[in-house]
């Protein structure tokens, strides 16, 4: 009987896709290939001002930057196949999808990176319908992005999730969310407080706090492994055995846990205040 037979348990996992499953920012690759400046100060900037939520920065530059205004859909689609992804994320795709142990998982890229240039990277890895990214409305005549249809940043990342799992069937407990930065933080609150699970692959303090596991590795598939051990249960044995029988060595695996300390002088006088938890 084949694993999807076997299949009695279904989870959602969504990704996020700049530096989560890619080693390259779509943003810089798109500002080299085009030849525009100051990029990341740019990016920076409209962070400060709090008028752009956080990871829709390049969208709003692409809407209204003179450098950026150029771009037209074709040239989202040639950055895609610029993108350096991780290794083996089509092996990623390809367990989730097919079922691992029992348990199958409906895998879907929520980015706020634009859709163009994500279903570009991801061709015949990931279906286009189950990637969701910034969406323009382009001139029929020039090509010019002439306005900003949705932006799957920060709480637009949850709304896109809540759609997915209603439509899906899928309960809050059971949706798991990766991501690397800023504008993953709402949407990791979100499936925290629903039951689900999160994974972070980054080292940044802001996620790591919120996450309920932190993976770091050059590998897509790393993912996987707190998605074996927390969900289905599995110790080290099985899942090195799993990844030997796709010809991966499992060479190096450190677990740690990370204490984030801060310390200061205490004042004269100064009553140290212990508070539970």
């Amino acid at each position: 009987m084949s694993d999807r037979a076997e299949v009695t348990r279904q989870y959602l996992l969504a990704s996020d896709f700049d530096q989560t499953l890619s080693f390259n920012d779509s943003g810089i690759v798109l500002s080299e290939r085009i030849g525009a400046s100051r990029f990341q100060e740019k990016v920076a900037g409209l962070a400060r001002t709090n008028l752009v939520q956080q990871g829709g920065e390049l969208a709003h530059l692409l809407r209204h930057d003179p450098e950026f205004r150029a771009v037209r859909r074709e040239h989202l689609v040639e950055v895609g196949k610029h993108i350096r992804l991780k290794p083996n994320i089509g092996l990623l795709a390809k367990l989730l999808e097919s079922g691992v142990g029992g348990y199958q998982f409906s895998f879907y890229v929520v980015s706020a990176a634009p859709r163009e240039v994500v279903q570009s990277a991801l061709e015949g890895i990931v279906p286009p319908e189950h990637i969701f990214g910034t969406e323009f409305d382009y001139d029929p005549e020039s090509g010019e992005i002439r306005s900003i249809r949705r932006v799957p940043a920060g709480y637009g990342k949850v709304t896109v999730l809540e759609e997915l799992a209603a439509r899906l069937g899928i309960t809050p407990d059971r949706v798991i969310y990766v991501g690397d930065g800023s504008s993953d933080v709402h949407v990791m609150l979100h499936v925290n407080n629903g039951g689900g699970f999160t994974i972070a692959v980054s080292e940044a303090k802001f996620i790591t706090r919120i996450a309920k596991r932190t993976v770091l590795s050059d590998n897509g598939l790393s993912v996987l492994v707190p998605v074996l051990e927390e969900i289905l249960g599995w110790g080290p044995m099985q899942i090195r055995e799993l990844f030997d029988a796709h010809g991966l060595l499992l060479q190096e695996w450190d677990k740690a846990r990370t204490d984030w300390l801060t310390f200061r002088e205490s004042l004269p006088g100064e009553v140290l205040t212990v508070r539970p938890g």
